[in-house]
């Protein structure tokens, strides 16, 4: 309580010391206050209500020029801050006064002590070489076709060029040992881990793109810094800054000190592989392989431009391989098709604790599953790197609140821990923040979140690519995953695979639907719609499939029609299995049922028919078989 009256009378105190300055009008509808400081010029706006933490955005040069990011930072609570020191040119003078500023902003008006620094164009001169003296006040760093090299610009113009040796107290003869220049100074900025973000032209006549933002770029990542840049196609020095500001706005937004705080994710083995191809080989492939909130727009769509940023220059491939309703027991299956099959994976994404949770799979099922994913992974590519994900919806709400993790999370984690696959807890981290009142449920959109939502999930991601890529060379060779000689399930589904519906043979009734589309107003999902299903409607509809492996299933539709199955094994007794689920009402829902899990590893004959017997709820005796399973 005592921290909390404190951190208030804290804030009313900064509020108050911004409210002795003179008000001098609005700007973008919120309180703006002109003043001088040390004889140069000062502005500070008040957002309306401050973020928690009182987070500021720092502008050395052109206050207002091209204004589209501090006018979003202003609306979620940052204060916009500008001193004056455009024509300074990054110098020794420039960086005194701003660390003197620096602090009367802290100290005295409460504000952050990680400053969010803005360059544009020259202002990149003091950005860099105030945040390399100053790397611990610094949370990360925005520029924007900025200045990185004096003899690129003002190199070129006389008059300026007089004036930048006369700022810095040099001559012509002086420059031959000029040490003053951000692209070499960035060691101290990227041992800090301090991210950076630019927008450029790469058009630019003015401040050459080539010449300044991309040497910071390959010499940063070289250093072992995060750093991502937007490049604006035949874009010239003007105009600055994005139409559409979000991706920078997220990514300053990500950096803060008090998001941070709510972050959950365990760092395990390496992402080193990956990064070595995205930035040395410059081709690469990524695969997302989830449920619905994998295939939906949303995470996957701004990691994969959070990736694009990092590595301008390569050519990604995007394997999207969402289905909803689908956790790691369909997902283990379908790896080989949907996946593995596209060719070399250089970085996989798996999630599945929502489906793995709501679709009931037991214990044993939810590890059998989750390795047989990533098992089957590294087997396929022992190069590739593998992050796992855990995402929330409403059963985990009361649990996170108990500081309760939910099993399902705890068995994937058992499987994350055995191959040491980094992981995040996005149930944990949403949890918190809605507990804390960041944001109720609904506002983030709930098990499928608003795009609001979606923002979180993939900032986690990006600060795990920043934790686990720092202080990497792209140089630094690719080095295969080890891979644990015993799996934690013997009968784990890392051989999973599918078998064409056309190796069964019908016995009686069982017809081969090429184009399968039922005439009702149930749901359908895309990929199990308009193909070709393996189809029963009788009861003592019958088939039989010979295979080799040790585990069979079926990759089937459960709708409103959806039947009771009796199967035997190698003329086993036969056991039944009703397919109706509590959503085939109005749903066809995509669903893997497992006949027999611990076989042996040789030849079998499976019999599959129709039963006489009726779930009370469904409309029939149907069964629609997309795929056979098996796990060789």
């Amino acid at each position: 309580m005592k921290k909390v009256i404190y951190l208030i009378l804290f804030t009313l105190i900064a509020n108050l010391a911004i409210h002795a300055q003179e008000k001098t009008g609005e700007w973008n509808g919120c309180d703006r206050y002109d003043f001088t400081f040390k004889d140069r010029q000062a502005i500070v706006v008040v957002p309306k209500q401050a973020a928690k933490g009182n987070p500021w955005i720092w502008r050395p040069a052109f206050f207002d020029a091209f204004p589209s990011v501090d006018k979003a930072l202003l609306e979620k609570g940052f204060h916009i801050v500008y001193y004056d020191v455009t024509h300074l040119y990054g110098s020794p003078r420039a960086v005194a006064l701003g660390t003197d500023f620096y602090h009367e902003m802290v100290a005295r008006y409460g504000l952050s002590d990680k400053v969010t620094l803005e360059g544009f164009s020259r202002g990149g001169l003091f950005a860099f070489n105030w945040a390399a003296q100053n790397t611990d006040k610094v949370a990360c760093i925005y520029v924007d076709a900025p200045v990185c090299d004096v003899f690129s610009w003002p190199g070129r113009n006389a008059s300026l060029w007089n004036d930048l040796l006369k700022e810095w107290n040099l001559t012509d003869a002086d420059m031959n040992s000029f040490k003053g220049n951000p692209i070499d100074n960035l060691a101290p900025i990227a041992s800090a881990g301090i991210p950076i973000i630019s927008v450029c032209g790469d058009s630019d006549q003015t401040v050459p793109f080539k010449e300044n933002m991309d040497i910071v770029r390959s010499r940063y990542l070289a250093a072992g810094g995060p750093v991502e840049v937007i490049i604006k196609k035949g874009c010239d020095h003007h105009p600055h800054s994005l139409d559409n500001p979000e991706p920078v706005v997220d990514f300053i937004l990500r950096q803060q000190p008090e998001y941070e705080k709510y972050l959950h994710y365990n760092v395990r083995g390496s992402l080193q592989n990956s990064f070595h191809k995205f930035e040395k080989e410059r081709r690469a492939r990524v695969a997302f392989l989830g449920g619905s909130i994998t295939e939906m727009d949303g995470w996957r769509n701004r990691v994969e431009q959070q990736l694009q940023q990092r590595f301008p220059y390569t050519e990604f491939e995007w394997i999207e391989a969402g289905i909803g309703s689908t956790g790691t027991t369909p997902g283990a299956f379908r790896l080989q098709h949907d996946i593995l099959s596209k060719g070399k994976v250089d970085l996989l994404f798996v999630e599945a604790a929502v489906n793995d949770d709501t679709n009931g799979f037991s214990a044993l099922e939810q590890v059998r599953g989750m390795e047989g994913e990533v098992r089957h992974a590294l087997k396929s590519n022992p190069e590739m790197d593998i992050v796992m994900l855990h995402f929330i919806y409403d059963p985990f709400i009361p649990m996170v609140a108990r500081k309760q993790t939910p099993d399902v999370i705890l068995n994937h984690e058992r499987v994350a821990n055995h191959y040491l696959i980094p992981s995040i807890n996005l149930c944990q981290e949403i949890g918190e923040r809605m507990q804390d009142g960041e944001f109720t449920w609904d506002e983030f959109g709930g098990t499928h979140p608003k795009p609001f939502g979606h923002k979180f999930y993939a900032a986690a991601i990006g600060h795990l690519f920043d934790d686990l890529w720092k202080g990497l060379s792209p140089e630094k060779a690719v080095v295969p995953h080890e891979i644990p000689s015993k799996p934690l399930d013997a009968y784990c589904y890392d051989n999973g695979d599918f078998i064409d519906i056309q190796k069964a043979h019908s016995d009686k009734g069982w017809k081969l639907v090429d184009n399968w589309h039922p005439d009702n107003k149930a749901g359908k999902r895309k990929g199990f719609v308009d193909v070709p299903m393996l189809e029963a409607t009788r009861p003592g509809d019958q088939l039989t499939l010979e295979f080799k492996g040790k585990a069979i299933g079926i990759f089937c539709v459960s709708g409103p029609s959806a039947g009771i199955l009796e199967y035997s094994v190698d003329g086993a007794p036969f056991k039944q299995l009703d397919t109706f689920t509590e959503w085939s009402h109005n749903l066809y829902i995509p669903w893997v049922y497992m006949l027999e899990t611990e076989l042996k590893n040789t030849d079998h004959k499976l019999v599959l028919r129709m039963s006489k017997k009726k779930n009370q709820d469904s409309l029939g005796t149907e069964c629609q078989i997309r795929n056979f399973v098996v796990n060789q």
